[in-house]
């Protein structure tokens, strides 16, 4: 009923629209009249505008699949089952950095451990969405600055681009 080219845009932006949604529903809420609606309408929009936040830096995450591969996020590991090329896996607490770079006009993740080993991960693999879920658990990383990376990973201007480093 809803043609196929309309319903892959509104996926992408499900988690937004969602948001926005909850948004309206504390601002009707809090208009209703009296205090008790406009303190409980007030805490909705909280809430809503929270989830809003949240829902517009993991967008540039939400890409669709383009590149041969799995990534796949469990119990603190970042595994990537590679179709053309080697995957693998490392641990959240061994990660030191990571770098955002394009090879061959494609957006990869490069995952760097403490032993020295690094992981590439392209960006618009079935599943990358996780890794925004998954790198909020980092400590002191801007999710902002690693959103905008990403929105320009197609810029030509920007081959490798540093977003984060482990503090110390």
């Amino acid at each position: 009923m809803i043609r196929p080219e309309l319903r892959a845009r509104v996926a992408r932006w499900s988690e937004t629209l969602v948001a926005a949604a909850i948004l309206l529903a504390g601002l009707w809420l809090s208009l209703r009249g009296g205090w008790f609606f406009a303190a409980l309408g007030g805490l909705v929009l909280v809430v809503g505008l929270s989830l809003l936040i949240g829902a517009v830096r993991r967008l540039p995450f939400r890409r669709g699949i383009a590149a041969p591969g799995l990534v796949e996020v469990d119990e603190g590991v970042i595994r990537y089952y590679g179709a053309a090329v080697l995957g693998g896996e490392i641990a959240l607490r061994d990660l030191v950095e990571i770098r955002l770079l394009r090879l061959k006009g494609r957006g990869h993740w490069r995952l760097r451990n403490l032993a020295g080993e690094a992981l590439l991960v392209p960006v618009d693999a079935a599943g990358s969405d996780a890794l925004a879920h998954a790198f909020t658990a980092l400590p002191g990383l801007d999710m902002g600055a690693v959103s905008a990376a990403l929105a320009h990973v197609a810029d030509q201007s920007d081959a490798v681009r540093t977003v984060w480093r482990r503090p110390g």
